[in-house]
């Protein structure tokens, strides 16, 4: 068979895939690409038909080879193909920036942009071209030859640094792990969560239970586990994952990776004449300059505080006067926290689960989504995936397909942890006037079903799903047609989160929890004594959570703003400092939570942390709207569609959003959402 990655098919024949087709499709292209690329940039009067239409499908080909295989690295980890990716990484890199600094390339484009009839191309078309002429800025184009060379370096090593981290962080996470013979030792913990423990020790050839450090192991002993001693044996394995302490001290310490990142991230922020990373990074950012964000973080955490402390003085109490507790340690906050919840609203995240089967909350959030935005969504289980927990979907409208997707939802070994979207295909209409239609990589990481029994969530997992699907309706929704501006490209990084933040509000309305909610067995609804415990439990220890939040975009702004070459600052004295101003839990010293912040080290995050909250205001203030007019009327649904997710990449935010909402948006809505009432605050 022909390499299944150089095909042109809309689905991936993942079957068929093999690792030895990688790196050999992604040569082939690259090869091809440079040839083509050579003579599109000698276009003596270069138009949108004969110089970005053909560019589009040159970055289309490689996109959709690239896709496959960056996805299949995050959720099929080997040695054989970690080493193929990490291949073909670098040469894409050394790709994208000989890209990003091809001065006749960049001739061609300005020739395009001061064309007479360029104010004829439609918004998203003039938008895309304008994008690549602020980013081959940003890929150093106007640099001399030599600090062209030295802008190439830097980018390549930051990719491989990068990898290295995230490498550095699955292998610590994957190679801790503690097994328990007798099952006293994790009194408290749920039986879910035990079956999960059991069905470990199998997978590992062991008797008895065994503990790891992904998410729906961890997560349970650290929230249930009465066992004191264990909690603060797993949170320290947690917490010094790839650092120099903890059980696997050294063994992948990230110090010095984050050491070389931050510094050749300055580097190349000051060879392209910015002060630092921070300020480079608000290039394609919302936030106008270093000063709004920082002063929109500190005025958040101003409100937020006071209200966390409060929060963590009655947690205090709550720990000595009723269970004799004198030194709430990091270990216990999430297991008294857990346990004041319950006393305080009789509910808890377990005692939920059964009412969110995986087979019910799916169905629930499609139906969810089909009410909102007139669409209908089906299963198609004939195509081809890459494991057997991966579900293909097509999403249509009016009979007609408009979108594909992939949902792998369980965790399972040689996955990466999280949650998160990724593009197959880019929605755009190619050289040939076809329209290529959108297809979404949809992934997390769920306690998978055991013994026959099905996989149950907790309320906070069906949060997760449904924040990961609105990064998915704004890629698969989109009816752009020019890819460099399609789904969610081009999108400022800081409004990228408004969908998705935004479809959670479905998860905590009684309407909408009608449809995502029935117990496992006998399929009734949830009772409405425990809807109204989970409605007042919304707003539990909130402050905390948002101050928690604060700190890590505080930490990742600040760590990227002062960086200064003669004194580098040090991310655990950075992370330090913003706790020491910002947090309520006071964190023990051999915490290393920098050294597994894969979002800003790994991800695309660095110095945009904030974008989270940045969005979530946005989000808040677009699901007011709802509130006054119906959580399903059809014209605010349909208002929302046509303004926000329709348009992708293709107008500026801010613009969109005063389309959607009829004027800028306002922090009112967040505070009140998270009981932060905006007066008292």
């Amino acid at each position: 068979m022909n390499n299944p990655l150089l095909t042109n098919d809309l689905l991936p024949k993942f079957e068929h895939v093999r690792t030895e087709h990688m790196e050999q499709a992604i040569d082939q292209i690259l090869s091809e690409n440079r040839m083509k690329i050579t003579s599109l940039a000698q276009n003596k009067e270069p138009d949108w038909d004969t110089l970005v239409q053909p560019m589009q499908s040159l970055e289309d080909k490689l996109s959709n080879a690239w896709s496959v295989i960056s996805h299949l690295n995050a959720v099929m980890n080997n040695d054989d193909l970690r080493k193929v990716y990490k291949n073909c990484l670098k040469k894409l890199t050394e790709y994208s920036t000989e890209l990003s600094q091809n001065a006749v390339l960049c001739e061609a484009y300005k020739k395009l942009a001061v064309r007479d009839d360029f104010n004829k191309l439609s918004e998203a078309q003039r938008k895309a071209v304008e994008n690549t002429q602020r980013d081959f800025h940003l890929g150093g184009v106007d640099l001399p030859d030599d600090q062209k060379k030295r802008y190439a370096d830097l980018t390549r090593e930051l990719s491989e640094l990068s990898n290295s981290f995230s490498d550095n962080v699955l292998d610590a996470t994957q190679h801790w792990f503690k097994q328990i013979s007798d099952k006293s030792e994790l009194a408290g913990v749920p039986e879910s969560a035990l079956e999960g423990a059991k069905a470990a020790a199998k997978q590992k050839d062991l008797d008895g239970y065994v503990i790891t450090l992904h998410f729906p192991s961890f997560h349970p002993v650290m929230t249930y586990c009465d066992n004191r001693e264990l909690r603060r044996e797993v949170y320290e394995a947690f917490a010094t994952r790839a650092s120099d302490m903890g059980p696997d001290a050294g063994t992948w310490d990230n110090t010095p990776v984050m050491a070389e990142i931050l510094k050749r991230r300055h580097a190349l922020a000051q060879l392209l004449g910015f002060n630092n990373f921070a300020e480079r990074s608000l290039v394609t950012k919302m936030a106008r300059d270093t000063d709004e964000v920082l002063d929109f973080l500190t005025d958040l955490a101003n409100k937020a505080k006071p209200v966390a402390e409060q929060e963590f003085a009655e947690l205090k109490a709550f720990a000595k006067d009723e269970h004799g507790l004198d030194d709430l340690q990091a270990w216990d906050i999430g297991y008294y926290s857990e346990k004041l919840r319950q006393q305080r609203y009789d509910i808890s995240p377990e005692a939920l689960r059964p009412w969110f089967p995986v087979d019910k909350v799916v169905p629930g959030l499609f139906c969810v989504t089909e009410k909102l935005f007139d669409i209908q969504i089906e299963a198609k289980p004939d195509v081809e995936t890459w494991h057997e927990d991966a579900t293909a979907y097509c999403i249509s409208r009016n009979g007609e397909p408009i979108a594909w997707f992939y949902l792998d939802l369980f965790a399972r070994q040689g996955k990466r942890g999280g949650a998160w979207m990724a593009d197959c295909r880019v929605r755009w209409r190619n050289l040939h006037g076809t329209l290529q239609l959108p297809v979404a990589f949809l992934t997390c990481n769920f306690t998978p079903p055991v013994n026959g029994k099905p996989s149950l969530l907790t309320h906070d997992e069906v949060t997760t799903l449904f924040h990961e699907f609105g990064h998915g309706l704004h890629h698969m929704l989109t009816q752009v047609e020019v890819m460099d501006v399609s789904g969610i490209n081009g999108v400022a990084w800081d409004a990228v989160e408004l969908p998705s933040q935004f479809l959670e509000n479905w998860c905590w309305n009684p309407e909408s929890l009608a449809l995502i909610a029935a117990h496992h067995e006998t399929g009734e609804p949830l009772p409405q004594d425990m809807l109204e415990k989970l409605l007042a439990a919304k707003n539990f220890q909130s402050g905390m959570g948002l101050v928690r939040q604060l700190e890590f975009s505080l930490f990742d702004f600040r760590l990227h703003a002062e960086f200064v070459d003669a004194a580098p600052t040090n991310p655990l004295d950075m992370h330090r400092r913003v706790r020491r101003e910002i947090a309520v839990v006071e964190s023990p010293e051999f915490n290393r939570f920098p050294n597994s912040f894969s979002h800003i080290f790994a991800g695309g995050y660095a110095a945009g942390y904030y974008s989270y909250k940045w969005a979530e205001v946005l989000a808040a203030d677009a699901f007011s709207l709802f509130e006054q007019n119906g959580i399903f009327d059809p014209q605010t649904g349909k208002s929302f569609l046509q303004n926000i997710l329709e348009k992708g990449g293709s107008q500026e935010p801010m613009e969109l959003f005063k389309a959607f909402r009829g004027r800028e948006p306002e922090v009112d809505a967040l505070l009140q959402q998270t009981g932060i009432s905006p007066q008292v605050a």
